[in-house]
């Protein structure tokens, strides 16, 4: 199939952005890397008048550190997020779950701000930032707004984003000398979205974890926390027997959707593999 009609615009700046936004409303749909938009039009999954072009915007793009944050541009490649030394050094999870992002030629086009705003269950950035307690910075007619990531996944494909806004950037708080992450999925074939997905993270007090936060992804409708699973070895050292709690407790916890392939006896039984692994290689 090929797309139904509409026109383009490219955008001259954000604030043309939320302008053409506002003035064609639900009619309009933003153009960045292009790696989900163009194949839903493809399929005429969306149909939209206008196309609005911002991938040129270059103030949206680009990773710094201020403030106690690492900044994230919503254009910002996957590919430039895998290969930056700031992210390693500030945000090593981000870089653990990059390569894992389809294949390369799409981690070359694909921006994070494109794979937030479209909240795929399955997809590595918003398990990420939600592990990692960020923020999603937004801008619309009524100005700036922060979402914390825990507030910002609201449903499949659904995200607390308003009419007319734009998501203009990711915030992370930096990485302590005491940070401990993990990343791990399972997929079919290598660069396939992932059947279940797992993104932790944690602060080392000696043998022990504390403020434990373990997304899994492929599960549910969103990007999930297990939050008693978290509960669970919040403040323990995860020795066998820990682990072994810990799996019983998330495969319990968890209540995974079929897709075309797997049910969710099988999904249950892979997060508690990948859980297995990371929190026993926290050992050492």
């Amino acid at each position: 199939m090929k797309s139904s009609a509409f026109d383009y615009i490219r955008a001259t700046s954000p604030q043309h952005a939320l302008a053409l936004l506002a003035e064609h409303g639900d009619d309009a749909r933003l153009l960045a890397g292009g790696q989900t938009l163009l194949a839903t039009l493809n399929m005429r999954l969306a149909q939209p008048r206008l196309v609005v072009d911002i991938g040129g915007l270059q103030q949206l793009a680009g990773i710094t550190v201020g403030g106690g944050v690492l900044r994230i541009g919503a254009l910002t490649r996957h590919v430039e997020i895998e290969e930056s030394p700031l992210v390693a050094r500030h945000a090593p999870l981000l870089a653990q779950a990059a390569p894992h992002i389809a294949h390369r030629a799409i981690r070359n086009r694909g921006t994070i701000g494109g794979a937030l705003a479209h909240a795929d269950p399955a997809a590595e950035w918003p398990a990420c930032l939600l592990a990692l307690g960020g923020t999603v910075v937004v801008r619309g007619p009524a100005g700036e707004r922060r979402i914390a990531a825990d507030d910002f996944f609201l449903g499949l494909y659904t995200t607390a984003l308003r009419a007319g806004e734009v998501l203009i950037a990711g915030e992370i708080p930096l990485a302590r000398p005491d940070h401990w992450c993990g990343f791990s999925e399972l997929a079919r074939r290598r660069g396939d979205y992932a059947i279940v997905g797992l993104a932790a993270c944690a602060r080392r007090a000696g043998t022990a974890l504390q403020d434990v936060r373990i997304v899994m992804m492929g599960v549910g409708p969103t990007p999930m926390r297990a939050r008693q699973t978290e509960a669970l070895l919040d403040g323990r050292t995860p020795d066998a027997a820990t682990i072994e709690q810990a799996l019983a407790c998330l495969r319990r916890e968890i209540d995974p959707l079929p897709d075309l392939t797997h049910t969710p006896q099988t999904k249950r039984h892979l997060a508690g593999v990948l859980l297995g692994r990371l929190f026993a290689a926290a050992q050492s």
